[in-house]
C-alpha cells in the first residue's frame, strides 16, 4: 500500500473535506482519472484512503466487469426458459432444481494470474475461494473440477508451474475432502507465461434452504467468522486479475492470497450447522476485495446501510492499517447478517467448531456503508455505488487484422500422412491426447464415496442420496462437465463458444444425464485491445446463442481479462461447464469397451474438419481455416438419444467425438478395460478416423439392442452407422491398421511422466 494513503495517522472523513486537493494515488492501485473523478463526484469531495482502496478494488476489472456487462447481459436477454433455475446470475453462484426436493449449486472461476506468480499458493486458494462461494448459497460443497491451461508441456516454465498448480489443488481440495471428479489439462504455446486455472466447485442443498448474499434488516449485527486478516493477498486477485503481465511480474508474489485448508473445512461444518439452526439471515464469502467486497455487497442488497468499526477486525498483524485491512484478501473468511437475539446461538455454533467469530458492526436503514478507525470516520459512502453503480465501458471492437488470412489458410493444403498407425500413436502420445493419470492420480476422486464416475468419464458424476444426513433415499445424480478449445476460439470465435458448450453438453449426454444448467468462465486478453475485445463479444454472442438453442440457461460464471504479457495475448477460450442429472445412477453409460461381442456404434456425421484440429497442430503445428460447425439441432438431438438410451438400457458403453476423432475415440475405448475393437471404415479412412466433426458419439450395444438404438436415432434424425464389434487383444482398422491395446496403452501413459518425472 502507497505510504500516500497510510502516511498519516488517520485519514478520516473530516480530513479529507478540509483537504480537497491533497493528491491520491489512484493510478497506483488501477484506478483511471475518469474513475478517480467520478469517486469524487460521488462522494463530494476527495476520497479518504480507506474509500479509494474500497472504489479502486471495486472497480477494478475483476469485481466490476465494467469492460464484459454490455456483453454479458446477453446470457438473460437471450436465455431459455427453464423450470429448473431457482437462482441466476449475480449472486455467489446459481442453484438449480434437480428433483425430489434437492438442488445443486455449482459455478466456475478463474485463478490465473495468482497461479503464475505462485503456482502452488494461486491454484489452492482458487480451489478455496470456489468452495466459499458455494457455501455461501446455503450448500455443502460435494465435489470440485479443474480446467487447466499451460504453456508447451516441454517449456522450461510449464515445469515450475504445472506441478506447482497441480500440488496446490490436490492439496487443499483432498484436506478438504471433496473428491475432484474431472476437467481438463490443456497445452498450448499461447499459454506460456499465463496458464489458465479455472476452478469448478458443486454443492447440495434442499431448494427450500438457499442463503443469499443480503444484509436486511436494521439492528441485524454484522459478524465477521473464519481466519483472521492478515497482510497476506492484499490486492490479490482483483489486482492481479486486471491488469497484464511484464517481466517484473514475480515481483507481484506477495500479493497472492495464502490457503489453510483445515480452517476451511471447519468453516463448512460450521456454517452447515449455521443454516440448520437457522440463524443466518444473509452471508458473504470474502474473496476477492475481502471487506471491501462483503460489506458493500451485503448493505447494497439489504436496506441499504451498515455501519462497521474496523478495529474491531481480528488480525494476524496488529500493524495492518484500515486500507490493508478493506484491501486484504486473507482467506477463510466470511461474514454473516444476523438477528441480535441469534447471536448467542451463532457463536456458539463457531465456538463448538473452533471458528473465531466477532460481531464487527451492524445493518442500518441510512443507505450509507460508515466504517470508523480509533473513532473517526473513516468511511461514508453510499454502498451501490461501489457493488453494483460503478464504471461500465463498451470498449470498440473490430476484427483482428490477421483474422481472413488465418481462416484462409485452410488445412487442406497440409500434408496427409501415408501410415496412419503411425498418426494415431503420435496423437495418443502427445501431450493433449496422453494419459492424465500423472495429474489426477494425485487428486482424491472417490473421498465421501458419492463418485460414481470420474476420470478419464467423459463427466464426472456424483450420487446425492447419501450427501445430507437424515436426506430420504434417492436413486437421482448429477454429472458435470467442463470443456474449452482455444484453437477453435481462435478461428472463429463465435463458434468456438458454441464448440465448447456443444461438448461439455455431450460430455454430459454420453454418461446418460440430462444437461440441465451452464456457468462459464471466459478467459481472454486485454479488453483495452479492440481486437481481443471483438474475440470476447463474439464468444459471448455464441455462447448465449447456442445456450437459448440448446435449452440451457447460463447461472453465473466468470470473467477473466487481461490474460497476456505485453501486447501477446492468449487464445480466446471460453471454458464452459455444464451440469445435467440422471433420475438413477445406476444407469449410468460408461465411456469405453466393457466386454467382448458388443457392436460398436456411431452416431453423427463425419466431415472432412480438421481446422484446429488435434492432427494439425501435432503432425504441422498448423493453425487456420475453420473450426469444426456447430450443428446445435444435431447436438440436442443426439443428447435426446443417448439420454434415452441409457434410460431404456440400450447402452454399454458411450463416449463423445472431440479432439483426435474417431481413431483417439476408439483408442481410448479400448484403453478403459483393455477390450479390443475391430472395425471397418466406408469412406475416406484419413477423414473418417481424425476429423473432429462435432455431433457425434462411439457408442456400444448388445446386438439384441441394435434395432432398438437405430429405431431411435431414425425418430430423432440421428445418422446411426454400425461399424464393428468389440473384443481381442488390438485396435483393428480393416485395411488400415491394427495396434495392440497394450502398444496404445504404453504410448498413452508415457508422455507426461517423461515430462514430469
Amino acid at each position: 500500500m502507497s505510504e500516500r494513503i497510510i502516511g498519516h495517522s488517520t485519514d478520516s472523513v473530516e480530513r479529507a473535506a478540509e483537504t480537497p486537493d491533497e493528491p491520491m494515488p489512484f493510478a497506483e492501485l488501477g484506478m483511471k482519472q475518469d474513475e478517480y473523478d467520478r469517486v469524487k463526484e460521488i462522494l463530494g469531495r476527495r476520497p479518504t484512503g480507506s474509500e479509494l482502496a474500497i472504489y479502486s478494488v471495486m472497480w477494478s476489472e475483476h469485481c466490476s466487469y465494467k469492460s464484459s456487462k454490455v456483453h454479458l447481459r446477453q446470457f438473460a436477454t437471450k436465455a431459455p426458459k427453464s423450470e429448473a433455475l431457482l437462482v441466476g446470475m449475480g449472486e455467489n453462484a446459481g442453484v438449480v432444481d434437480i428433483g425430489d426436493g434437492w438442488a445443486a449449486t455449482f459455478k466456475i472461476e478463474s485463478h490465473n494470474h495468482p497461479s503464475y506468480v505462485e503456482p502452488h499458493q494461486g491454484a489452492a486458494t482458487g480451489v478455496g475461494g470456489i468452495v466459499r462461494d458455494i457455501m455461501s448459497m446455503g450448500a455443502r460443497p460435494i465435489a470440485v473440477m479443474d480446467s487447466l491451461r499451460f504453456g508447451a508441456a516441454d517449456a522450461v516454465d510449464t515445469r515450475r508451474v504445472l506441478p506447482g498448480v497441480v500440488e496446490g489443488i490436490s492439496s487443499y481440495g483432498n484436506c478438504l475432502g471433496l473428491p475432484n471428479i474431472g476437467g481438463e489439462v490443456v497445452f498450448d504455446p499461447c499459454y506460456l507465461g499465463n496458464p489458465l486455472v479455472n476452478a469448478l466447485c458443486v454443492g447440495l442443498l434442499r431448494k427450500d434452504q438457499i442463503k443469499l448474499a443480503t444484509a436486511p434488516g436494521p439492528g441485524n449485527k454484522v459478524v465477521l467468522f473464519g481466519a483472521s486478516t492478515g497482510p497476506d493477498g492484499i490486492g490479490g486477485a482483483s489486482v492481479l486479475a486486471s491488469a497484464t503481465f511484464e517481466d517484473e511480474s514475480q515481483a507481484k508474489r506477495p500479493a497472492v492470497q495464502v490457503g489453510d485448508p483445515f480452517m476451511e473445512k471447519l468453516l463448512i461444518e460450521c456454517c452447515l450447522e449455521l443454516y440448520a439452526a437457522d440463524v443466518v439471515v444473509g452471508i458473504q464469502d470474502l474473496g476477492a476485495a475481502g471487506v471491501s467486497c462483503a460489506t458493500t455487497e451485503l448493505a447494497a442488497k439489504g436496506t441499504g446501510g451498515m455501519r462497521v468499526d474496523l478495529n474491531l477486525v481480528p488480525l494476524r498483524d496488529p500493524s495492518l492499517r484500515p486500507e490493508e485491512i478493506l484491501m486484504s484478501e486473507s482467506q477463510e473468511r466470511m461474514m454473516a447478517v444476523v438477528r441480535p437475539d441469534d447471536i448467542p446461538a451463532f457463536m456458539a455454533v463457531c465456538d463448538r467448531w473452533d471458528v473465531p467469530a466477532t460481531v464487527i458492526g451492524e445493518v442500518t436503514d441510512t443507505g450509507r456503508l460508515v466504517m470508523t478507525w480509533d473513532g473517526e470516520v473513516i468511511v461514508d459512502i453510499p454502498p451501490g455505488t461501489a457493488a453494483d453503480d460503478g464504471p461500465v465501458y463498451e470498449r470498440p471492437f473490430h476484427e483482428p487484422a490477421g483474422q481472413a488470412a488465418l481462416n484462409a489458410d485452410n488445412p487442406d493444403r497440409l500434408e496427409r500422412p501415408a501410415d496412419l498407425r503411425e498418426t494415431l500413436l503420435r496423437l495418443l502420445g502427445s501431450p493433449n491426447l496422453a494419459s492424465k493419470e500423472w495429474v489426477t492420480s494425485q487428486y482424491d476422486r472417490y473421498v465421501r464415496s458419492n463418485t460414481v464416475l470420474a476420470q478419464p468419464a467423459d463427466a464426472g458424476m456424483l450420487r446425492i442420496s447419501e450427501v445430507m444426513e437424515g436426506a430420504e433415499p434417492t436413486t437421482r445424480g448429477i454429472a458435470l462437465a467442463t470443456d474449452g478449445n482455444g484453437r477453435y476460439a481462435r478461428l472463429d470465435p463465435y463458434a468456438g463458444a458454441q464448440l465448447a458448450l456443444a461438448e461439455a453438453y455431450r460430455n454430459v449426454a454420453v454418461t446418460g444425464a440430462e444437461p440441465l444448467a451452464v456457468t462459464n468462465c471466459l478467459n481472454f486478453g486485454s479488453p483495452e485491445d479492440p481486437e481481443v475485445m471483438w474475440q470476447f463479444a463474439e464468444a459471448v454472442r455464441g455462447l448465449a446463442d447456442a445456450c437459448k438453442t440448446l435449452g440451457v440457461p447460463v447461472t453465473g460464471g466468470n470473467v477473466s481479462f487481461y490474460n497476456q504479457t505485453g501486447a501477446t495475448a492468449i487464445h480466446p477460450t471460453p471454458v464452459v461447464g455444464v451440469l445435467g442429472v440422471i433420475d438413477d445412477v445406476a444407469k449410468r453409460v460408461p465411456s469405453g469397451f466393457v466386454a467382448d461381442g458388443l457392436k460398436i456404434v456411431l452416431l453423427g456425421d463425419t466431415h472432412e474438419e480438421f481446422g484446429g484440429s488435434e492432427w494439425a497442430h501435432v503432425a504441422h503445428g498448423h493453425l487456420g481455416g475453420l473450426p469444426p460447425r456447430a450443428d446445435l439441432e444435431a447436438e440436442r438431438a443426439l443428447a435426446t438419444v443417448l439420454v434415452e438410451a441409457a434410460r431404456r438400457g440400450l447402452l454399454e458403453s458411450s463416449h463423445d467425438l472431440s479432439d483426435g476423432g474417431l481413431a483417439v475415440a476408439l483408442a481410448e475405448s479400448c484403453l478403459a478395460r483393455g477390450v479390443g475393437a475391430s472395425v471397418e471404415l466406408t469412406g475416406d479412412a484419413f477423414t473418417d478416423l481424425f476429423s473432429e466433426s462435432a455431433s457425434r458419439a462411439l457408442v456400444a450395444v448388445r446386438p439384441e439392442a441394435y434395432a432398438a438404438l437405430a429405431a431411435l436415432c431414425g425418430r430423432h434424425d440421428v445418422p446411426c452407422y454400425g461399424l464393428g464389434v468389440t473384443g481381442g487383444a488390438a485396435l483393428a482398422v480393416e485395411g488400415v491398421f491394427e495396434v495392440p491395446v497394450e502398444e496404445l496403452r504404453e504410448t498413452h501413459a508415457a508422455a507426461l511422466p517423461a515430462l514430469f518425472g
